[in-house]
């Protein structure tokens, strides 16, 4: 198994949303905003070459929206999905699975291009994974979550018959690959565990999108049920530093990896590295 990171770009989100109740005294020191109270954070995806299969996790936001809906997020970095595949020697031809961890568009958008009217898999070799509940929460999105639920990167992926639905928590998704579920940021929200080189890689997504997540308090806003991430939080982060496991961070503008350690503050990270080290 090899695993490889993969840069989707950069976007800004509002430091305040993406900190919750946490002042920005204090989070601005971590991720400094603009003078529109926006921080950049990354679309990092991860991909999985295994035997024949190449698994790649979560898509980015991709590029068929209008000019009006990026205006909002302030796009920006000279990478994209398709040329950090090939920077790796890969297409998007290649891929055989993509694991969708949850379908906010800045996790899903690259799974479906626009070709004149018509929207198609971006991934036309590959088999779509999500699970029953959370499509169900996508397709039939409550008020205050339907704006991250874009029809456009959904419901393309079903009509195309390349979707499959993962059975809650799976010890077997792959040789090497697990499938966790949590439920605060949005319902069954999927995190990926891989067993590489004799470590525990864990793709944390929207449980922890950055490093300066890790503080129990440090919740994003657009959770849906913040207790519910809070308590989540202080489960895994026990369990990863018993396990010593790696964290790859979806959204941290500079930092891939980290592991944890415990201190009289609370868990904390340890050392931050690049997965390419281990």
């Amino acid at each position: 198994m090899q695993l490889h990171t993969i840069n989707t770009g950069y976007f800004k989100l509002d430091g305040g949303a993406m900190f919750g109740v946490v002042p920005k005294s204090m989070w601005n020191k971590l991720n400094p905003a603009d003078d529109n109270n926006m921080c950049t954070w990354a679309m990092r995806s991860l991909l999985i070459e295994d035997g024949n299969r190449l698994m790649l996790i979560d898509t980015g936001i991709g590029n068929k929206q209008d000019d009006k809906f990026f205006s909002h997020y302030y796009l920006h970095g000279d990478v994209s999905l398709e040329s950090s595949l090939s920077k790796k020697g890969f297409s998007v031809e290649d891929i055989t699975d993509v694991i969708l961890t949850h379908l906010h568009f800045d996790h899903c958008g690259g799974s479906i291009k626009r070709e004149g009217d018509k929207l198609i898999p971006a991934f036309k070799n590959a088999t779509y994974w999500s699970n029953q509940q959370h499509w169900n929460t996508a397709t039939m999105p409550n008020d205050r979550e339907k704006a991250s639920f874009l029809k456009d990167n959904i419901l393309p992926i079903q009509e195309s018959g390349q979707l499959k639905f993962i059975d809650g928590n799976s010890d077997a998704f792959s040789s090497g690959v697990k499938i966790r579920q949590v439920f605060g940021h949005t319902e069954a929200m999927m995190l990926p565990q891989i067993e590489y080189k004799g470590k525990q890689i864990v793709f944390m997504a929207d449980l922890l999108p950055s490093a300066a997540h890790i503080p129990i308090p440090f919740v994003m806003a657009y959770d849906m049920f913040p207790l519910t991430t809070l308590n989540e939080k202080k489960s895994f982060l026990t369990e990863a530093v018993e396990n010593d496991y790696v964290l790859f961070f979806q959204h941290d503008p500079k930092i891939e990896c980290c592991n944890l350690q415990a201190t009289e503050k609370g868990i904390r990270a340890k050392d931050y590295f690049n997965l390419d080290v281990i």
